[in-house]
């Protein structure tokens, strides 16, 4: 009799769910959804208004009980950090991706061959080249006056210098300083020229691959279905090979 009793009473607390479930729905207004969730002590709950911070989300039922939506969990801390990370980094990933089209076709549009490269860096070359050059004269100037100024001052033997011979010493000085740092500059870029232009054409030839890859692609003849593993249309008699006994 005690054992018959408490079978039936576990047995009550199994259909309780279920007795929850049918309430809710039956409490619920025409068309509206209910909600199944779970707390943080796993109590199961049944309610027509969406939980705002299930722990373990919600499921949405229809009128007859069928789950019809997933309602994920709310992200933790770190989650969202995660997720804005990601974010964050398809953005630039695209932000570089966009930047790199907007170069390849400046760059297609400033070269159509390879040769027009070649010459681009050759006048880069001859320009530096001049620069360094005109310096250099320069440079050869003003060491013969800085040597006639040199003289000039020795006439002045234990005497005070002029200081209109004094500020014509320093500036020439000064010059010579600045015409040095120019030549080292423009050498500087000199050997740059010839990395740069390499990469360029580098890239060009990349870019004229890709091209031609796409283009071959397009027109490769495209696979046709084999006729014999094709499905017989109703109607259809199948095709037999071979003599007839």
């Amino acid at each position: 009799m005690e054992k018959g009793m408490h079978r039936r009473l576990r047995a009550a607390r199994g259909l309780l769910p279920c007795a929850l479930a049918l309430l809710a729905f039956a409490a619920a207004p025409a068309g509206a959804a209910t909600y199944k969730w779970t707390d943080e002590d796993g109590k199961v709950h049944y309610s027509d208004k969406a939980p705002p911070e299930a722990p373990k989300g919600a499921t949405v039922l229809d009128k007859q009980a069928r789950p019809v939506k997933k309602i994920d969990a709310p992200l933790t801390a770190e989650q969202l950090k995660a997720k804005a990370d990601e974010e964050e980094r398809q953005k630039a990933s695209a932000k570089a991706k966009d930047d790199q089209a907007k170069k390849d076709h400046a760059l297609m549009a400033s070269y159509t061959s390879e040769n027009e490269i070649d010459l681009a860096r050759n006048r880069a070359v001859s320009t530096l080249e001049a620069q360094i050059k005109s310096a250099q004269s320069f440079i050869d100037t003003l060491t013969r006056e800085q040597k006639a100024l040199a003289a000039k001052k020795q006439t002045y033997a234990g005497k005070p210098l002029p200081i209109e011979l004094e500020r014509e010493s320093a500036s020439v000085d000064a010059e010579l300083s600045q015409q040095n740092i120019l030549i080292r500059q423009k050498q500087e870029e000199l050997e740059s020229v010839a990395a740069r232009y390499d990469a360029i054409k580098q890239r060009w030839r990349e870019i004229l691959a890709d091209k031609e890859r796409a283009a071959a692609a397009e027109r490769a003849p495209k696979p046709q279905p084999d006729p014999a593993s094709a499905p017989a249309k109703a109607g259809t008699k199948p095709v037999t090979t071979g003599q007839a006994k």
